[in-house]
């Protein structure tokens, strides 16, 4: 018996899957629980449309997230921070400092995207590295300036 998953099932399939089981399987345990539904022409449909539509959507964010590392590839972003003598910066740059930065710049990207590769301690120019998502990154310059 053909069935559609309604909820994830442990050794069967996830939701949204159309499974072929065992008609007392289906009919006993599925069915009876609520886990599944029989799979009808419109049911079936349902689930193609729908995957057809989680692909396009995955897509169009893969496609915005690489325009957005293109973007932001190579920037400089300049964080000012209080610094005593010598140039020395009370406490380090944070990923909320550079965050916060490029928000100004008119950038919007969560903090805990953000790598610096060294502490940031000083006043001076430094990498970070900003992994938006699976295979997309972007390279910035963070020059950590004294606050005026």
């Amino acid at each position: 018996m053909k069935v559609i998953l309604k909820a994830d099932v442990k050794g069967s399939g996830k939701k949204g899957d159309l499974i072929d089981v065992s008609d007392g399987y289906a009919k006993n345990f599925l069915l009876k629980k609520g886990l599944a539904e029989i799979a009808t022409a419109g049911g079936i449909n349902e689930i193609n449309q729908r995957r057809v539509s989680d692909e396009f959507h995955r897509a169009e964010y893969l496609k915005a997230q690489k325009q957005l590392a293109a973007e932001l590839d190579g920037k400089q972003v300049d964080v000012p921070i209080r610094t005593g003598e010598k140039g020395k910066v009370f406490g380090a740059v944070t990923t909320q400092n550079i965050a916060a930065a490029l928000n100004e710049l008119g950038y919007e990207v969560d903090k805990k995207k953000i790598t610096a590769k060294d502490a940031m301690k000083t006043v001076g120019v430094f990498d970070a590295e900003i992994r938006l998502m699976e295979g997309v990154v972007a390279k910035i310059k963070v020059n950590v300036v004294p606050l005026a």
